[in-house]
């Protein structure tokens, strides 16, 4: 679980004292959008999402005590906070739902806000912090499988960037829980199941069908990736980098891999791996793996596989060490420096030329000129 880290938080509210409170939407927009992403890969392949981020602030600053942000999946339905204790719609609605999910969003907004101020002043006194900022973070929502059935209904809380707690209501309907921080007795653990059992997941789940009906041109398409292998000499180590990048794919789930010789390279040797968000709406990914100027020498086959939903079968993607020759790839760019300098030469050369000639031309016909001119009085 992604929990926003200390100097992120800080320099959130640093960024907002400054510019001031025009900004907080575009604030809260970056901040939900890095941690929706990053809840994105631990949801079930194929399956959708309803998340809200929710932020509760202790102490003297010009944000709202309360503030959320509403997503599907990657795309940004709502806002809502302590300020106007409404909803602020990102996106076109259906009117004739308007009353509801209005209803809706109060019940459950209000229920995250008392329910976090709570903890938050739990937490404060338990730590002994008195006239400092402390910032309590909630993410809470749930899944929709590829079948229409619903999965996991997920919770997790977080005070001054440190994990407090997560809460996870399964297709069974068991609430699993593990806590770090605070209290957590049977009959909290009782009542929390029938607030989500009842109240949570029912509107969760219905709000998500909803929107994913009425959006479903953009989160439910499939862009097919497009995938490249790269190689860079490294001229420090006489070694190679091969890089493995898949771009403008949709939906985010993708399974991108690079093997050696047929066995999965490990983690820690690669670098990269982040699934990045493109500005037309699609995603990337890219990774990169070292090979040293001894592994060069053997012979070693090197993999770039990757498995998409809009992809029937996996891609793959093979680099040969073996028809790989070293520093090749310098040569052929200090080559076309090369062949590029003497194009330039030849044409600079020949400019020079044809500017002294063009110059030796009208020298040549002004001395005519002048001729003329004195065979004509000579006449006279």
């Amino acid at each position: 679980m992604y929990i926003m880290p200390n100097p992120l938080r800080v320099v959130i509210i640093e960024i907002y004292i400054q510019y001031g409170g025009p900004y907080l939407f575009l604030v809260l927009e970056y901040v939900s959008y890095i941690v929706i992403l990053k809840v994105f890969l631990c949801l079930s392949t194929g399956s959708h999402s309803l998340m809200a981020f929710a932020t509760y602030i202790v102490g003297q600053t010009p944000f709202p005590e309360f503030s959320a942000v509403l997503m599907l999946d990657d795309v940004q339905l709502a806002y809502y906070d302590s300020i106007t204790w409404s909803v602020v719609g990102r996106i076109p609605s259906d009117s004739k739902y308007q009353n509801e999910e209005k209803s809706d969003a109060d019940i459950v907004f209000l229920d995250m806000y008392y329910s976090m101020k709570e903890r938050a002043v739990y937490f404060k006194k338990h730590l002994n912090h008195t006239n400092s900022v402390h910032v309590q973070q909630r993410l809470a929502g749930c899944e929709l499988l590829d079948d229409d059935k619903p999965g996991l209904l997920q919770r997790w809380d977080a005070f001054n960037g440190q994990e407090i707690g997560e809460y996870t209501f399964d297709t069974e309907k068991n609430v699993q829980t593990k806590i770090i921080w605070g209290p957590w007795g049977q009959i909290t653990r009782l009542h929390m199941k029938f607030l989500i059992e009842n109240i949570y997941q029912p509107i969760c789940i219905k709000v998500l069908r909803r929107y994913l009906y009425m959006k479903k041109n953009n989160v439910m398409r499939k862009v097919k990736p497009r995938v490249r292998l790269m190689k860079k000499t490294l001229t420090d180590s006489q070694g190679l980098q091969i890089s493995c990048l898949a771009t403008g794919f949709y939906p985010r789930h993708i399974n991108l891999t690079l093997f050696r010789d047929g066995q999965p390279v490990e983690d820690n040797q690669i670098t990269g791996g982040e699934i990045l968000p493109n500005g037309d709406g699609t995603y990337q990914i890219r990774k990169s793996l070292v090979i040293s100027e001894k592994e060069l020498r053997g012979e070693h086959k090197y993999n770039c596989t990757m498995k998409h939903l809009n992809l029937d079968n996996k891609l793959d993607i093979t680099f040969d060490v073996a028809e790989y020759e070293p520093g090749s790839s310098t040569q052929s760019v200090v080559f076309s420096v090369l062949v590029f300098m003497c194009v330039a030469v030849l044409i600079i050369t020949a400019l020079i030329i044809w500017r002294k000639r063009r110059a030796a031309g009208q020298g040549f016909k002004t001395s005519q000129s002048d001729n003329s001119l004195t065979e004509s009085s000579t006449h006279d």
